[in-house]
């Protein structure tokens, strides 16, 4: 079952010193947080002269507390002039501080006032997961795990280049000094990583020996007489370098977020799409609605949905920032309960989970209708947090951030990829080469299998009609509501209602019918709203979903469809032979606006070899490949 997350208390010594009365520990030593930031873990870690002159550095830390370590190591980045061009600082906080008891902590620290004020700005709701910030350009990249440290390093995706060990003493917090801590901070290393921790303890020292560092002591800060630096033992990698230019099918929402992610990484990104305008298909809908899912077990689509709605909230708002023009509004979400089952699921989730109500909490029936200015059927969840966007101006916004990087070509139709052993050929159905590049991108939907060719990957085409009521036919809602369908509030004068769940059907016109269905859909929400509403006078749309069996999309690397385990073992997504630079980004179903922002941080992520924005589960959870070691397990592997 599940652990809710429990926040950091505020307090502090007589001194003034911020102490944790939990673990009977204060956070930093009384003579200063930011010097021993500087002299234990940047000063035991070489920096900043070992990240000089590199492209990318990784710092791992097993401990965020108050922050003051990465304050410390941003702002010597940037008083760096040969700084590293993309700091990555990933840390770990099992009882992470509410965002008003971290600002209180951080005015006793004036030197970190503007770096802790974007901080604050950008400071995650506290829910389990990793959280993704970015700052001055994404030239910075903070990772937080807000996690039992254990549980996130087992999870982490990353290889580190400098490890902060901090924590309370191994006499208060005895679980964040163990060995098999020690040994999976190793396997997370890059061959040549530093390590450093203000504890001189000989069990922390046997323990990072056993692991594979080299250990020495040096003089510790203030009273402390020593301190513990490591190095692992093995030679540095060679650098690889990576060419950095894409071929990108689809314009939609998917397409577009993944050329905005690369793009902003320095690559030059071709975009064709086979039709006349981007944003084309189903990305076309005049709004949608964002939300996660909540369950009491907090399952893999509930996680994932709630990864992908607050990356998606930043990013949204970093475009804003960024001067690219966005209709969006978060209004609010409710999630009517269907029935007097889901109700019950409803509360046990907000019982067993208590995710702060900034996130989600329960309305009564009379709180929802209030909340929507409706008559509503039932009760259920709000999500204050979230609401709708017009998908088409997510589009542009994205396309619009990819600057001159970007090379946007409509009516191109891929029929075919051929790889020569260097870079993938895209070819037209004529046979004519359109482009080449080291990576493609498949972003196209239900057609990306006709590229991919992966027998095993099965997506079903799904027709959902949206009906387009006019305000004044009916009376509107303030906020998003669910119920079975979603009911939108006006978006320049129309209210979306839909949609349709249409399985194989390929007629891409409006039907009265689907209208009706989608009336009826209404009338679930708010009974009586469609009374007067005749759906053969109605307008709408039609667009084509792409749907995976798990409901899950498909992000990452594609496997080579020959690939077989070796005799006696079973496949494993680790071990399979993958399509060199062929990814997909598709199978998003009716959530392309919640998964297309995270997902395209994820894939870009993987393609540079950064740390990832997920748990190591969830992404194998959408590895494309998944389905190929499900049907090997199976013994239903397609044979050539």
């Amino acid at each position: 079952m599940p652990a809710p997350l429990v926040p950091a208390a505020l307090d502090t010594t007589e001194d003034g010193t911020p102490w944790s009365a939990a673990y009977g520990d204060v956070y930093h030593s009384a003579a200063g947080g930011p010097e021993q930031a500087r002299h234990v873990f940047l000063g035991g870690n070489g920096l900043p002269e070992r990240w000089r002159g590199r492209e990318r550095f990784v710092v791992l830390e097993t401990g965020f507390g108050l922050g003051l370590n990465f304050l410390a190591t941003w702002q010597a980045w940037r008083n760096d002039p040969a700084r590293c061009a993309r700091l990555h600082f990933v840390s770990i906080e099992k009882h992470p501080f509410a965002r008003a008891d971290l600002e209180n902590l951080h005015r006793r620290y004036a030197e970190f006032a503007p770096l802790a004020a974007a901080l604050h700005a950008q400071w995650p709701v506290l829910v389990p997961g990793l959280h993704r910030l970015s700052f001055d350009d994404e030239r910075v990249v903070l990772t937080l795990a807000f996690a039992d440290a254990a549980q996130a390093l087992a999870q982490l995706r990353l290889v580190a280049d400098a490890i902060y060990l901090d924590g309370f003493a191994p006499s208060k917090n005895a679980a964040l000094w163990t060995p098999a801590v020690m040994k999976a901070l190793a396997r997370l290393s890059a061959p040549d990583a530093s390590a450093a921790t203000w504890s001189a303890a000989g069990s922390v020292r046997e323990a990072l020996s056993r692991a594979g560092f080299a250990v020495e002591t040096r003089p510790g800060f203030a009273a402390k007489r020593e301190m513990t630096v490591a190095r692992r033992t093995a030679a540095a990698r060679p650098s690889t370098s990576i060419e950095r230019r894409a071929l990108i099918v689809g314009s939609g929402v998917a397409g577009a977020a993944v050329a905005e992610r690369l793009a902003l990484r320095g690559w030059r990104v071709v975009l064709v799409e086979r039709g006349t305008r981007v944003a084309g298909a189903a990305s076309g809908n005049h709004a949608g609605s964002f939300h996660p899912v909540v369950t009491s077990d907090d399952s893999v689509l509930a996680r994932l949905t709630r990864a992908g709605t607050l990356y998606a909230l930043r990013h949204w708002s970093a475009l804003e920032a960024a001067g690219c023009a966005l209709r969006w509004d978060r209004c609010g979400v409710l999630q009517l309960a269907r029935d007097a089952r889901e109700e019950s699921a409803q509360r046990k989730a907000l019982a067993t989970l208590r995710f702060p109500p900034e996130y989600v909490r329960g309305a009564t029936r009379d709180e929802a209708g209030a909340l929507a200015g409706l008559t509503l059927a039932a009760g259920g969840l709000w999500f204050a947090g979230c609401g709708w966007v017009q998908p088409q101006t997510l589009v542009a916004a994205l396309l619009a951030r990819c600057g001159a990087a970007l090379d946007l070509r409509l009516g191109v139709d891929v029929a075919a990829l051929e790889y020569d052993g260097a870079e993938w050929l895209a070819r037209d159905a004529e046979g004519r080469v359109i482009d080449a590049a080291p990576l493609v991108v498949l972003a196209n939907g239900i057609d990306a299998t006709a590229l991919a060719r992966v027998p095993e990957l099965r997506l079903r085409r799904v027709r959902g009609q949206l009906s387009h009521l006019p305000v004044g036919r009916f009376e509107p809602p303030r906020v998003v509501v669910l119920r079975g369908g979603a009911l939108l509030p006006p978006v320049d004068g129309l209210c979306v209602v839909g949609a349709s769940y249409d399985f194989d059907d390929p007629d891409p016109e409006p039907r009265v019918e689907a209208h009706a269905g989608n009336l009826e859909r209404l009338e679930r929400i708010a009974p009586g709203a469609a009374a007067s509403v005749d759906p053969a006078m109605l307008d709408g749309r039609v667009g084509f979903r792409a749907v995976a069996p798990d409901r899950l999309p498909v992000i990452g690397t594609l496997p080579d469809a020959h690939s077989r385990a070796a005799p006696g073992r079973a496949l494993q997504l680790a071990s399979l032979v993958r399509l060199p630079g062929l990814c997909g980004a598709f199978g998003y179903g009716s959530r392309g606006l919640v998964w297309a922002s995270l997902a395209a941080e994820l894939l870009a992520s993987q393609v540079e070899r950064e740390p990832l924005p997920l748990e190591g589960k969830l992404v194998d959870a959408l590895d494309p490949a998944r389905f190929l070691v499900r049907a090997a397990a199976r013994g239903r592997l397609t044979r050539d």
